[in-house]
């Protein structure tokens, strides 16, 4: 069944961990043997090869370059310059592999439709559909930039990532958003873009949410009642999206999924989270919408980790595949299934598209 993805770092793995995604996981991860330069080598999941192995068709391909601050936990760029700079360098690896027909860059809702149809038979080198998103707001040097993106062919944008941002406050942040991320809002709102609340620490949720108008999804985000975390999204929180006919990616960093993980010391196996364990969340949001239509995928995988911090029982991302036996276990329908595989994030974006 085609799998939609709503959230997967390609361009970072390309030039940020110099990985040449044509290539299969396993060869990767042979030619990363003895890295030691990031958390994760030689345990990436994600490959072009291997996302038409799971039909993970078409997706969400993000651009990100944070810029440095002394209260941010992630590494960055030291200018708004140079992360502008980087992502239109990100942008350019989209282009070339399009140009090689690996991928096929969407900005319309004939381009979706057309990567639908392609994806009802695919084959070994049937293009990757991919609908590009800005995670983190901090390379755009004016507003007048977002409408350069757009042009070029951002469709979405989350304001927000870790820590305190030059537009939003994200994860492990407090505070509403700044003049300057009012302002930017807006500007999404007016040219038509998505906005993706992950990652919006809860003051700059709702002020987001109060301010734009406009289509909103969550491309990654799970549920803070089963993970205590402000990475995570409250039940008021969710609801609040669904009243926006929202949908929200389940993400499979393994931290997300159950509470007590520790990072760099909890290992999937030992830990008992398998891909199963996502379920609890996707049936969460399900039994609190009352409905299934508001339930998606957006894998994080290799998100900055690897199988260290990914389910037990992956070893790449066409395991995903087994969601679906996982779900009808659980009780979910066929349309459900389908809905959540690909449809609600498809129509979502045959709406706003």
């Amino acid at each position: 069944m085609l799998l939609f993805d709503a959230h997967l770092d390609l361009s970072m793995n390309a030039m940020d961990w110099n990985r040449d995604l044509r290539l299969p996981a396993e060869a990767i991860r042979l030619a990363e043997h003895g890295m030691t330069d990031r958390r994760g080598r030689a345990g990436g999941t994600v490959t072009f090869p291997d996302m038409r192995r799971g039909e993970v068709g078409i997706c969400v391909g993000t651009l990100i370059a944070p810029t440095a601050r002394p209260q941010n936990p992630i590494l960055g760029w030291n200018s708004p310059e140079q992360a502008w700079a980087q992502i239109h360098a990100q942008y350019a690896w989209y282009e070339a592999m399009q140009a090689e027909g690996e991928i096929a860059l969407i900005t319309s809702a004939e381009q979706l439709d057309r990567a639908e149809r392609c994806w009802a038979a695919p084959d070994h080198d049937t293009p990757i559909g991919v609908v590009v998103s800005l995670e983190g707001a901090d390379p755009i040097r004016q507003l007048g930039d977002l409408e350069t993106l757009r042009a070029r062919g951002l469709r979405a944008l989350g304001p927000a990532h870790y820590g305190p941002g030059r537009y939003a406050n994200g994860t492990d942040a407090t505070g509403g958003l700044p003049a300057c991320g009012r302002d930017l809002v807006k500007e999404m709102d007016r040219l038509g873009l998505i906005l993706d609340a992950t990652h919006l620490c809860d003051d700059c949720f709702w002020e987001a949410l109060d301010l734009f108008e406009g289509p909103v999804w969550a491309s990654h985000s799970n549920c803070r009642s089963l993970v205590p975390h402000n990475r995570q999204f409250s039940d008021d929180q969710f609801k609040a999206l669904f009243e926006r006919d929202a949908v929200i990616g389940s993400v499979f960093d393994v931290w997300m999924m159950i509470p007590d993980w520790v990072r760099g010391k909890s290992k999937p196996l030992e830990a008992g989270v398998f891909i199963e364990t996502i379920g609890n969340h996707i049936d969460h949001i399900a039994q609190l919408a009352g409905t299934a239509k508001h339930c998606g995928i957006g894998s994080d995988l290799d998100g900055g980790f690897g199988r260290e911090q990914s389910p037990g029982d992956l070893d790449t991302i066409a395991d995903l595949q087994t969601l679906r036996g996982i779900l009808q276990k659980r009780g979910f329908s066929d349309d459900d299934i389908e809905g959540i595989f690909h449809r609600n994030f498809v129509g979502f974006l045959e709406r706003v598209l």
